[in-house]
């Protein structure tokens, strides 16, 4: 595996790769890798010739309360996992590589998109994310791109950044990886510490039931959410002599597409969470879709 940390080098192993004739498949990450990410990165390798990996903290989808400082950072864990899977070539630039100047030309996620679910509360978060992407797929120039479905909504933006900037890049979104216990993988789960780590199964917990409800029949998008703000209750009922609960940030079921408001669900949709359990955030969803159970 080659390690590259400038843009100007790995354009031109890029270009080499095509001169060759290799497709090149790119997964985007922020390091602090885990089975979610390798999923991800051997999805790539059965696909394509050549697996870049990238690992950036991107400072511009961080606003100033969140934890950009003390985001998981493991540089030498994360090369000897992509040696292992084999990946072709990392990229790891830093910052002043990739943003060089601070009033550089930013785009804008669009609000039906973006105001909604995560973006309620992380402002111009899928701002930062779309600029970062942006660069990549310049620089990496992939046949293919690989995101995970935990990141549902993030991958709904970019896909459209794909789209309306015609990158020309096939985006596959790969299933959601989970502990044995049902906690969706995550960077930030190393956070999670002593009962918190307990308490955060309420995630996977409710959207099974969702899921579950669903396969039994219910479509009604309100009677599902009550059926969300019931488990929420509950599970701070059994909270309440052992310190905090689980905080609800948002509980919500859109269009699949283009996440869009639904009142019943005759088409696939998104069953969304997010939570606080101690100081971390959480988010996890599933797919409810009509047509896997016909």
């Amino acid at each position: 595996m080659q390690t590259l940390k400038t843009i100007r080098i790995t354009r031109q192993m890029m270009a080499l790769t095509r001169e060759q004739g290799k497709t090149i498949g790119f997964v985007p990450t922020m390091g602090a890798l885990h089975e979610g990410h390798l999923s991800l990165i051997r999805a790539a390798r059965k696909d394509c010739d050549t697996v870049v990996v990238s690992i950036f903290v991107n400072p511009t989808q961080f606003s100033a309360n969140e934890d950009f400082s003390k985001y998981p950072r493991d540089l030498e864990k994360d090369r000897l996992l992509l040696e292992r899977e084999g990946v072709d070539y990392l990229f790891c630039p830093e910052a002043a590589e990739v943003y060089p100047m601070t009033d550089m030309v930013k785009l804008c996620a669009p609000q039906a998109l973006s105001s909604v679910m995560c973006g309620k509360f992380r402002l111009g978060h899928f701002d930062g994310v779309l600029q970062v992407c942006a660069k990549l797929f310049n620089i990496i120039t992939p046949n293919k791109v690989y995101f995970g479905q935990k990141d549902y909504q993030q991958a709904v933006i970019v896909k459209r950044l794909i789209s309306d900037l015609d990158f020309g890049i096939e985006m596959k979104i790969c299933p959601t990886v989970r502990e044995v216990d049902g906690l969706a993988m995550s960077s930030r789960n190393v956070y999670l510490k002593g009962e918190d780590r307990v308490k955060a199964l309420f995630l996977s917990k409710v959207l099974f039931k969702i899921k579950d409800a669903f396969k039994k029949g219910e479509r009604d998008v309100e009677k599902i959410k009550k059926q969300g703000r019931n488990e929420e209750s509950e599970e701070n009922e059994e909270n309440e002599e052992g310190g905090e609960g689980v905080e609800v940030q948002y509980f919500d079921i859109r269009s699949a597409d283009d996440l869009s408001e639904m009142s019943f669900i005759d088409k696939k949709a998104v069953c969304a969470l997010a939570v606080t359990v101690g100081d971390v955030r959480l988010i996890d969803n599933v797919i409810l879709d009509p047509n896997e159970l016909s």
